[in-house]
């Protein structure tokens, strides 16, 4: 039986896809410009996901959000599980990074063990280092 779901397009190298789902996540819009990124903003998982199939991305930057009582019955740690999870299809050479708060930051290694993250950085974030993890010159 074949699939009907198309093998995964290459990484777009000059994409970038935020997921902002908290008034809390930074605005880094200067930054990926200067390094020659376009970014792409979305303010839902589903959105982003959407956007993965249409046009897979380099990098995604998205905060975590931990599931303290989420509807799930505990399969899922966090707000980017099932994100991850698609991107194994639909675009597995993008780089998640990962925006966390100091009090979250322990599970984060949860995730870390299922799914390969490329960076965890916790908050606040200077841009001279996420210039560093996107592959730009920069210093703390």
């Amino acid at each position: 039986m074949s699939s009907s779901i198309p093998p995964s397009p290459s990484v777009e190298p000059g994409w970038l896809y935020s997921v902002v789902e908290t008034p809390d996540h930074p605005d880094f819009s200067l930054l990926y410009r200067r390094l020659g990124l376009r970014q792409q903003c979305f303010n839902s998982m589903r959105r982003a996901m959407a956007g993965i199939k249409r046009q897979p991305p380099a990098f995604i930057v998205a905060e975590f959000l931990y599931g303290f009582s989420n509807n799930y019955a505990g399969i899922n740690i966090s707000n980017l599980d099932v994100m991850l999870f698609s991107l194994q299809r639909y675009a597995p050479d993008a780089r998640v990074v990962v925006l966390v708060t100091p009090t979250q930051r322990r599970y984060v290694d949860q995730l870390n063990a299922i799914f390969p993250l490329y960076a965890v950085l916790p908050q606040p974030v200077t841009e001279p280092r996420l210039a560093r993890v996107l592959g730009g010159s920069g210093s703390d």
